[in-house]
C-alpha cells in the first residue's frame, strides 16, 4: 500500500551547490524529492548521518605541499572565484569575529 506524501522540507543552500548536486542527480536520473527522502531514509537506518562528518586534523600549509598539490589547490580556489562561489572579504572576517 503506497503511502500519501504529506511533509515539505524548505532549506537554502547555495547556488553553486545546488546546481552542483542536481547535474550530478540529473545525470543518474534521479529526481531532488527522491535523492532528499533516500538521505532521509539513510539517516533512520544509520540512527544518525550516513556518512563520517570529521574535521582534518590540519589544514594543507604551502610549506608541506608539493608544486602539483599546491597548484590544484590554487586553480580550485580560482576557479571558484571565477564562478562567484566566493565571498567578500570583509564578511569573512565578520564572520570570523562572531564565532560562525
Amino acid at each position: 500500500m503506497a503511502t500519501t506524501k504529506r511533509a515539505n522540507v524548505n532549506v537554502r543552500i547555495q547556488e553553486n551547490i545546488k546546481r552542483q548536486a542536481e547535474q550530478i542527480l540529473e545525470a543518474i536520473g534521479i529526481p531532488r524529492a527522491t535523492a532528499i527522502d533516500m538521505f532521509y531514509r539513510q539517516i533512520i537506518l544509520n540512527n544518525g548521518i550516513p556518512f563520517s562528518l570529521t574535521i582534518p586534523k590540519s589544514l594543507p600549509a604551502r610549506d608541506t605541499m608539493d608544486e602539483k598539490a599546491f597548484n590544484s589547490m590554487m586553480a580550485k580556489g580560482y576557479d571558484q572565484a571565477v564562478q562567484g562561489e566566493s565571498y567578500p572579504i570583509d564578511d569573512v572576517f565578520e564572520e570570523l569575529e562572531r564565532g560562525l
